[in-house]
């Protein structure tokens, strides 16, 4: 079994990249080759509505870094996407690859099978506070033909960092172990 972690944060070392990494300990620990991939760190173009996927092959036109991602992708179980929140959703590193997942929409390709855990982090207090978002995107990956095993969302993180809320360590690793 295989899992990967898409992070999208720029912080390479930040909350997001905490979460997700700590979502694979649990994955790992149940025995899955675990790979963490920093979103930001990779060229990855915008979604350019050519529908070039769409003419038979299922495969993006745009060669750029996202054709690895498609065979990783391909090559896993399914994977972890996590994200930060900016105003109000996913930030733009995150948004772009999953237009980019556009590709697999329609098409007989594995990937449109996959389990996937949406995770996310926000400053806010209040954790609950993007809930509608979050339910959206959900949605919208399961529309696209993903299993969405759960989606996690911490909170609070500029007052609380979530390297520093060992109370929550049980439950990423929990989630992780779903794959």
């Amino acid at each position: 079994m295989k899992v990967l972690g898409f992070v999208g944060s720029p912080r390479k070392d930040g909350n997001t990249s905490f979460l997700v990494n700590k979502m694979l300990e649990g994955s790992k620990e149940k025995g899955a080759e675990t790979k963490t991939i920093n979103l930001t760190a990779l060229n990855i173009k915008p979604c350019q509505s050519c529908y070039g996927c769409k003419g038979g092959s299922n495969e993006c036109i745009i060669k750029d870094d996202m054709q690895n991602l498609y065979k990783e992708i391909n090559e896993s179980d399914g994977f972890i996407l996590g994200s930060p929140v900016y105003m109000w959703q996913m930030n733009a590193q995150s948004k772009i690859f999953t237009d980019r997942l556009f590709a697999f929409f329609g098409s007989k390709a594995a990937a449109n099978k996959k389990n996937v855990i949406l995770a996310y982090t926000h400053g806010n207090p209040d954790s609950d506070m993007f809930k509608t978002y979050f339910d959206y995107t959900k949605n919208m990956f399961e529309f696209l033909g993903y299993n969405v095993l759960d989606l996690y969302a911490v909170g609070d993180t500029q007052n609380k960092p979530v390297e520093s809320r060992k109370e929550l360590f049980s439950a990423m690793k929990e989630l992780g172990a779903k794959f």
